[in-house]
């Protein structure tokens, strides 16, 4: 019988292994992949951004999901926040500075000595790794739970009386991060919402030989509406639609949305549509050059306004009353967005074990002893730091309730 089973070798799951075995339990982590770590690497290869430097209010901010708990999260957050992040980095042997953009590194920018230090200690303390473990389900068994796992020598099935699932969402499924374990608990009555790519670009329909001419352009200094909410940021117009923080910010109020998703833009934010009209109010011929010219707008806006008002357009004079619509599509811009991009190519996902299913400890409220952190739960977050936080964090938060 397995004193603790912790399954999955991320940093939610490296993070119960670390604590649970500094407090003297006997650990035994299971990973699906020849090695732990892996998305954290990956992650990492750009600079591994470990947390974010914004204050608790704007932290909390930035997190949400279905029947999010909002104070719940809060307290999970406060347990281990970014400070004490920055502090268990510096307890590892990593210095951290903080960006021009709040963001906090490492100062080597690197994830492997920090991930190196972190398994040295893991196993120092006594923790059993077991790797090419592909857990497969989960079942009551007397005063525990039996695993099974697939190996390459074939079923592998254990004993266990506490559990922890540290198992990922859905995104980069190379680095073993696949949602295969949705099924698994499904199968136990656990409530689990659909896997979907969050931190994703959106497809949309470009007009007729726009992308010939567009395809890479930036959108710069847009404000970005989905009902209520807006951003301020850039976009880039890709062959399949658009990339960029603020779509991606906005990726949870545009699935609300279904398959109505609108996108409004505002591309002269800085103006208003009556200032609009008065720097144009003298054009009454060669309104595309006229206009790229006095609302300084790049030519893929000037390509989309001829787009979507081609009686406009093909005047040979403008009226006060064109310029009027112009400016107003200007500074509203809608664009019918299709679906987000497959999850593969997601930075992270939404979806996953929800709130409903959790008690106060993220104990799994049927299956006493069974536990999940990390990805896997039903919140998402933006790129910067918080997705990392979101896991060392609910993980941290796990560990506190787990018995010796």
């Amino acid at each position: 019988m397995v004193k603790l089973a912790v399954i999955g070798g991320g940093p939610a799951g490296l993070r119960v292994a670390e604590l649970a075995s500094a407090a003297g339990i006997s650990v035994h982590l299971y990973e699906q992949k020849r090695s732990v770590g892996r998305k954290f690497l990956v992650a990492g290869k750009s600079g591994l951004n470990l947390t974010n430097a914004a204050t608790r209010d704007d932290f909390l901010s930035v997190y949400q999901g279905s029947s999010f708990p909002a104070a719940l999260w809060a307290e999970i957050y406060d347990h281990f926040d970014n400070t004490a992040v920055r502090d268990w980095a510096h307890s590892l042997g990593q210095e951290t500075f903080v960006s021009s953009g709040k963001k906090v590194f490492p100062e080597s920018m690197k994830a492997a000595p920090l991930l190196r230090r972190w398994v040295e200690q893991i196993r120092a303390q006594g923790a059993a790794f077991h790797l090419n473990h592909s857990f497969q389900q989960i079942e009551p068994k007397g005063t525990g739970y039996e695993l099974t796992f697939e190996t390459a020598e074939g079923l592998h099935v254990i004993e266990a009386e506490q559990v922890v699932f540290a198992l990922g969402g859905g995104s980069w499924p190379k680095t073993g991060s696949d949602g295969g374990w949705v099924g698994a608990l499904r199968n136990l009555g656990v409530p689990v919402d659909t896997l979907e790519g969050a931190n994703c670009g959106w497809e949309l329909d470009w007009p007729s030989g726009f992308l010939a001419e567009f395809e890479g352009t930036p959108w710069k200094n847009l404000v970005c509406r989905v009902g209520e909410q807006s951003l301020t940021g850039e976009l880039v117009i890709t062959r399949y639609g658009l990339e960029g923080g603020p779509i991606y910010r906005l990726g949870h109020a545009l699935r609300q949305q279904g398959s109505q998703a609108t996108l409004t833009l505002d591309f002269k934010a800085s103006f208003s549509s009556e200032q609009l009209v008065r720097k144009a109010e003298s054009v009454r011929k060669n309104l595309p050059t006229e206009l790229a010219q006095r609302w300084k707008l790049p030519g893929s806006v000037i390509a989309l306004l001829e787009h979507r008002f081609p009686a406009i357009f093909a005047q040979e004079k403008v009226s006060l009353s064109d310029l009027e619509t112009l400016s107003q599509a200007v500074k509203e811009f809608p664009l019918e967005l299709i679906k987000a991009r497959p999850i593969e190519e997601a930075i992270s996902s939404a979806g996953g074990v929800r709130w409903e299913a959790l008690d106060h400890q993220l104990a799994l409220r049927d299956y006493p002893g069974v536990f999940a952190c990390g990805e896997m739960l039903d919140w998402e977050a933006p790129t910067g730091g918080y997705l990392l936080q979101g896991c060392l964090s609910s993980a941290s938060w796990v560990a506190r309730s787990l018995k010796g």
